[in-house]
């Protein structure tokens, strides 16, 4: 972005000749606009002072709805703008006016490789390191991200809470090695019995899993879980069993946290209902048979 055409033209020309295909603005508006209607945008350049809304605002206002995109902030040491202006605003960088094309470059592939860090560090902050799949951190992040997108579309999601039976008992016979595998084949379980990016599995948290399966009936989840109960028992884990507990998000007159928060609290006490009355079964939680 800058308000001189000739400027971003050639800044254009320059970027998709390196591979980076790109827009241009004018100003912070158009810009404000552009990235409003099309979320593929990672990296913007933009001058500070420009007509209609200047470099500060845009990036202010981009940084609050989308923390993830980086800025690189053109600057002429005018007295109206400091470094230290840039940097608070959220600009990852600053570049002075006039600029060295290699000088941008290095500054573009710096951004690059921290947001490939970035997206690394964020993937094994959300995987299990014992079973690979997606931990309880990421369980609390993704559950009201799929309860809203079901209530907003108009779709049933359910909630499985699944619980080893006898995994103290196991561990202690045949040693904490032998645990650490069963865990992991039973995620290997989740994995084969579910659909691939569409049901979400979680290691919930010790002998604990839970699964996240949406577009789909009451029936239709219990037939997934007694699906994962079959390919458990072939495995010969034996004393071991799966109990699973279910339930159905249920949009009430309550704010949308506690919604949530009785979406997953149902699921957990079918779970040890199921456990109370011997284990090696599913429980659907009373309130799912309505919806």
């Amino acid at each position: 972005m800058d308000d001189e055409p000739h400027i971003v033209e050639l800044l254009k020309d320059y970027l998709e000749l390196l591979g980076y295909p790109c827009e241009i603005a004018l100003n912070g508006r158009e810009a404000l606009e552009k990235i409003r209607t099309d979320h593929s945008f990672t990296i913007v350049i933009t001058d500070i002072c420009m007509p209609e809304m200047d470099g500060i605002e845009l990036i202010r206002q981009v940084k609050k709805n989308w923390p993830d995109i980086d800025f690189i902030a053109v600057t002429g040491f005018t007295r109206q703008y400091r470094y230290t202006d840039v940097v608070k605003a959220g600009a990852s960088d600053f570049i002075n006016k006039p600029f060295d094309f290699d000088e941008l470059q290095a500054k573009i592939h710096r951004i690059i490789r921290e947001r490939r860090l970035r997206e690394q560090l964020r993937a094994i902050s959300h995987h299990d390191p014992l079973t690979s799949i997606f931990n309880r951190r990421y369980f609390e992040e993704k559950v009201p991200q799929e309860c809203y997108k079901s209530w907003r579309q108009g779709y049933r999601l359910h909630l499985v809470m699944f619980d080893i039976d006898q995994f103290k008992r196991y561990n202690d016979t045949y040693g904490h090695q032998a645990g650490d595998e069963l865990l992991r084949k039973f995620a290997e379980i989740l994995l084969l019995s579910t659909r691939q990016l569409i049901d979400i599995p979680f290691r919930y948290g010790g002998d604990e899993f839970a699964l996240l399966i949406p577009y789909c009936a009451n029936d239709g989840v219990l037939k997934v879980v007694n699906r994962i109960f079959d390919r458990y028992a072939s495995r010969g884990f034996h004393p071991t069993s799966v109990s699973a507990g279910v339930s159905c998000f249920i949009r009430s007159d309550s704010p949308f946290q506690e919604d949530v928060a009785d979406f997953i609290r149902r699921a957990d006490q079918a779970l040890y209902q199921a456990k109370r009355e011997g284990g090696n079964q599913a429980v659907l939680d009373p309130a799912s048979l309505s919806v």
